[in-house]
């Protein structure tokens, strides 16, 4: 008995650090979570604007890319009244120039990462100039909308299929008794 006293004291101490230690990682996550929320955009760079659609998971100081390189980030965004879209309004490096007729289209790092602004550049030989405003555009494409339609497609399909099966297994009316003969 004596050696079973003996361990619980040293068990609970254990179990006392553990949980403290647990404790103070959530702390330090706490606080990086907190401090990464604060850091400010980088708004050097010439700005452009876009109207999308739909905007899901883009965000102020989401990036802006250029051929999968960070080449500015989302200041602002903002319905606009008139037209239900969502404007967006970003920078871009001032040593990259684009033509007039680039495309913006939001999409996302991976399926569940986070959104971004990718630029396609155009052809033109004119180029934009700061507070343009990009007219061609792609919104974001909704994880879940996709994930529903595919499931409603595969439901419709099943049942579909369900039908003709049940369909082609009924006996016509003429036939009713001959499939027992031999």
């Amino acid at each position: 008995m004596a050696s079973v006293t003996a361990v619980k004291p040293r068990r609970t101490s254990m179990e006392l650090l553990t949980g403290v230690l647990v404790l103070g990682l959530l702390g330090l996550m706490l606080v990086a979570a907190v401090v990464g929320e604060g850091r400010k955009t980088d708004t050097s760079g010439y700005r452009l604007h876009a109207g999308f659609s739909h905007i899901d998971g883009l965000g102020v100081g989401s990036d802006v890319r250029l051929a999968g390189v960070t080449v500015g980030q989302v200041v602002s965004a903002r319905v606009n009244p008139q037209t239900f879209k969502a404007e967006v309004t970003f920078t871009v490096r001032p040593d990259i120039k684009l033509p007039t007729d680039s495309a913006a289209i939001i999409t996302s790092d991976s399926l569940l990462g986070g959104k971004y602004i990718a630029l396609s550049p155009g052809g033109d030989d004119h180029m934009m100039a700061a507070d343009a405003t990009i007219s061609e555009t792609q919104g974001a494409i909704s994880l879940e909308q996709l994930l529903s339609k595919f499931i409603f497609s595969v439901t419709d399909t099943l049942t579909r299929a369900n039908k003709d099966a049940a369909g082609s297994k009924a006996p016509a009316a003429g036939d009713a008794g001959k499939a027992d003969l031999p």
